[in-house]
This record gives C-alpha cells, structure tokens and sequence, in this order.
C-alpha cells in the first residue's frame, strides 16, 4: 500500500506543462512491435544492494552489474515488501503484496489465476520464460509458472550437501541462453520476456577462491568474505550472460531490470539469515533499469518498492497496467518528462521462513511476524505477538542502531491499519487449501534455513 501521488509536473509553467504533457502521452502509447524491446529481467537471491560497488562499497565485487547499473536508472532507495523469496519474487511479477497474492511463506504458493505483467506481455506478443535456480521457486511451492511460457526451475546441484535443489549461475545461464538460441532460430522476428533468477548469494555463502585477490581476502575467509566472493562469482556470470544475449539479439533493442528478491542480514541485530524482521538489511535491494537510448543515466533517490517493477515495464512498453497493481509507474522519470513525486507512505510485512509438518490451518494467519511502516526519514517496526517497537531516524540512523521509543509504546494509526488490512487479507487467503508437502520438501526447507 503506497499513497498514488499527484501528478510531478503540476507546477511546471503552462509551456513546460503541455509539452511534458505531449511526451508523456507520446511514452504511454503502445509501441509497434517493431519498436518493441526484449525484456530480460536479472534477479539475484539474498543480494544486498550495500555489497555493490554501485552502491558505494570498496570492494570490487560487481564490476558487470555496476556497468548494467550505469547505463540506465539506478534506484537508491529500493526495497522488497517482504525479505522471503518466493513471497517477494511473486510481488514483483504480481505488483501485490503477499497478503494478498497469498504466497506469505516460502512452500506457500500464490493463488491461481492472478494478474501479472508477464501475462499482459504474453498478451501483447511476447514469448515468456523463467529460469530459476532455488528449489523454493519450483512452481508447486510458488505458483509462478501459470505466468511465464516456459518456467524451469533448474536444480542440478547440493548446494547444503543434503539435496539437488539448487543451480549455480553456469547452470542457469546454460538454459537460458540454451532456450533463448533454440527460440531465435524458430521466430526470430518474436520479442522475448527472459527471467533468470540466480541463487549466488545465498546461503551457506560458498568461497570462489578464484577472486580473493580482487576483492583483498587474505587467509582463512570469514562469512562476509565467502558472501562477498559469491557476489563477485554471480557479477562474473551475469556479464556472461548479458554478452550472450546481446550477441543473440544482435543489435535489437533490450530493456533489462535488475534486482534482488530481498537482501541479507549479515550480523546486524544479532541476526544472520534473512526473512524474520522488517529491518534494513533484509529489506534493502539494488534496482535499475537499463534501456540503451530510450533511458539515460540517472540516479534517483526516491524510495521504490520490488512492486514498481511491473507497472514501470509497462509504462515503458506503452502498455495499460492493471487495476489491482499497487506498484507506481516510474516510466515518466526514466524517460526524463517528470520529477519524482512526493514520497508517500510504504508498507513492509515480515513471516515466517517456510511451513512445518503439520501445519495445516491458519500457515498464513501464524506466520505474521512483523509489520513496518516507512515515510520519509522515518521508519517504525513492530513485532506482532509481543507488541515489541521501534522508531528510526533513518537519515540521521540508516543502519537503525538505536530506537526513538521504548519497546513497549504504542503504535502509531497508520501502522494499526496497516496490520489490520494484512491481518485481514491472510485470513481471506488461509480458504485456499493448505499446502501439501512431503517429508523431504519439509527437510530440504530446514536445511535452507527457512525452519528453526
């Protein structure tokens, strides 16, 4: 839920006005197909947008994501709605929250027949596929492959030693590119909508050995050097990958949005891991969008949720969004005609990592962990069962080191209403019939880390 803000060029002399106006209109009118761009969406599990050189960090991790970065709009301020994979990767694709796409838990799928921008893409022309390389995105735990064409989830290798639930970025990129060849040699005329989705780097934080001199790692790695040398390995891997494609498309037009599905506490608040708290590591991801000619280079430091990037994509293609998106269309900014709006109100959720044996009523309405509120410098959070708070000054505090109030004070309205309309929604969800997993799935979550 995001305040929809008047319209940014209100103010503008009447000349200035009307000739925004004009471009404006000009931006939202579908484009022919010759003129249409591929889509390549790049998304990386558990990445803090902090652990980028984009971003200001002196490690040399992301040279390839940094240059994809440059070369069109890169959002400063960006978050998730909720720090879990497969309940923030299906509010991307469905610009709604988990409360209401329904998948609030990793094993806990989204509800059939949603709305999505893939689906409005599909619509338009576009042929769809997805390649994801977590196990918790198999569509029986996610529900994402209804909205994409082809959806594979590619699981290869044993990344916690247990089970074959994972794929490293090679793995990826070879089904990738492999469908998008295969693809290209029967319609090459068709525009593409490419989803590939890396699990680098997640956990257990493997080392790649091979960039400790670049990024300075001397001796025995510790867990923030493992996790920065998966970052560098998955940077390495997508600059093969947007070669590849680029290669492929031979010079036709590619619109590429880059992200995370949530980021990663490395420590912070007595926590390492992600997913049980509303506070900024785990919330915080990079965001960008890159279109070579159509969006000049930009940084902008208004706040932008994971659910923006559905009707910012079809703002840019010139498509009509959809009623029920909560995301606001940044396509105006990119492409230069507007300012920023005002920054309104955003809302955070936080649940339980997965869903245990047994568990079969209410797996939404008990996840419910936290609920936070950011508006401007100010950012409240508070713990559902306990009533625990807490009140930062995020310009003066960005790493929310020390609250503004005691634990026990009340919250304020706005975060009330907020836990009511989510409370409310995960009960309208927990009708859908409960999921249904096998003792091993139920294994492979707690060797994931998604179970105490």
């Amino acid at each position: 839920m995001r305040c929809r803000c008047s319209e940014p060029w209100a103010d503008l002399p009447l000349i200035a006005t009307l000739t925004g106006l004009v471009l404006i209109l000009a931006a939202v009118t579908p484009l022919g197909a010759e003129s249409l761009p591929h889509v390549v969406i790049v998304s990386v599990d558990t990445l803090r947008s902090d652990r980028l050189g984009g971003y200001g960090y002196e490690r040399p991790t992301s040279p390839n994501i940094d240059r994809l970065m440059a070369e069109g709009v890169r959002f400063a301020e960006a978050r998730t709605v909720e720090p879990l994979t497969s309940p923030g990767l299906g509010s991307l694709v469905t610009s709604l929250y988990p409360h209401e796409h329904g998948s609030t838990r990793n094993g806990v799928a989204m509800r059939d027949g949603l709305p999505s921008f893939v689906k409005i893409l599909a619509r338009r022309g576009y042929r769809t596929a997805a390649f994801v390389g977590n196990w918790t995105l198999t569509d029986k735990l996610s529900g994402l492959g209804e909205h994409f064409e082809v959806y594979e989830a590619v699981l290869k290798r044993k990344r916690w030693l247990f089970w074959a639930g994972e794929a490293n970025a090679d793995d990826l990129n070879q089904a990738a590119l492999g469908w998008l060849e295969r693809h290209r040699e029967q319609n090459p005329t068709e525009r593409v909508a490419l989803w590939v989705h890396y699990v680098e780097p997640h956990g257990p934080y493997h080392y790649h050995e091979e960039f400790a001199d670049r990024l300075g790692i001397v001796g025995v790695p510790g867990k923030r050097d493992r996790y920065d040398s998966e970052v560098a390995f998955v940077d390495d891997r997508i600059g093969r990958l947007l070669e590849a494609i680029d290669e492929e498309l031979d010079g036709e037009p590619r619109l590429t949005i880059f992200t995370a599905d949530h980021g990663e506490s490395l420590g912070e608040h007595g926590y390492w891991g992600h997913g049980r708290n509303c506070h900024a590591p785990g919330l915080r991801i990079p965001l960008s969008f890159s279109w070579p000619g159509e969006i000049a280079p930009a940084t902008v430091r208004a706040p932008a949720l994971i659910t923006d990037v559905a009707t910012t994509v079809l703002g840019l293609l010139g498509l009509p969004s959809q009623e029920s998106f909560h995301g606001y269309d940044w396509s105006a900014l990119l492409r230069g005609v507007a300012e920023p709006p005002p920054a309104g109100p955003s809302f955070f959720q936080a649940h339980k990592g997965a869903v245990r044996g047994g568990e079969a009523e209410k797996v939404r309405q008990r996840g419910l962990l936290e609920v936070a509120r950011v508006e401007g410098d100010r950012k409240e959070i508070v713990r559902v069962r306990s009533g625990d708070r807490w009140v930062y000054d995020l310009e003066r505090d960005p790493g929310e080191t020390e609250s503004l109030v005691p634990e026990r004070s009340p919250m304020s309205p706005q975060l009330r209403d907020w836990r009511k309309v989510v409370q409310a929604g995960l009960a309208l969800s927990d009708v859908l019939p409960p999921p249904s997993l096998t003792p091993d799935e139920i294994e492979q979550l707690r060797a994931l880390g998604y179970l105490d």
